[in-house]
């Protein structure tokens, strides 16, 4: 059964305070993303390491505060448009088909839906130490 899981009350006031220029001119605070967790496996030939395979759901507006993941994260991108960034690095919009990386030292800067009216959706492989948080927040 998949378990859908949420980034909690801090990811709720760290997404309204980034949300895009649209939202904070208008004043409404975007929906917030929705992580649904596929699958999670101990890697027993790399020593201390698990896989977990997550989808995200962007709603319409939906952006990510600020973060890093302390794993590989390997995205693709199944429907709409996303909007990412790692700190150093050049802001990238995705499409269906396209791929992202994140390094385990990586912060995530820009994370969000390219869209104000359409929904998006990506997947995400993450390789991480064994029992590592998906995300962890940087303040």
């Amino acid at each position: 059964m998949l378990k859908i899981l949420k980034f909690g009350l801090p990811l709720v006031a760290a997404g309204a305070l980034l949300s895009p220029l649209a939202h904070a001119a208008s004043g409404a605070t975007p929906a917030d993303a929705i992580v649904t967790e596929l699958m999670k496996k101990d890697l027993p030939d790399i020593p201390g390491k698990d896989a977990e395979m997550i989808v995200v759901d962007y709603p319409p507006g939906a952006a990510d505060p600020i973060h890093r993941h302390d794993a590989h994260s390997f995205v693709y991108v199944l429907e709409g448009s996303i909007v990412m960034q790692v700190k150093g690095g050049k802001e990238v919009t995705l499409t269906p088909g396209q791929t992202f990386y994140e390094g385990p030292h990586d912060i995530h800067t820009v994370g969000r839906n390219a869209s104000q009216t359409q929904p998006a959706k990506f997947l995400v492989l993450l390789i991480k130490k064994k029992g590592a948080p998906v995300l962890t927040l940087v303040k």
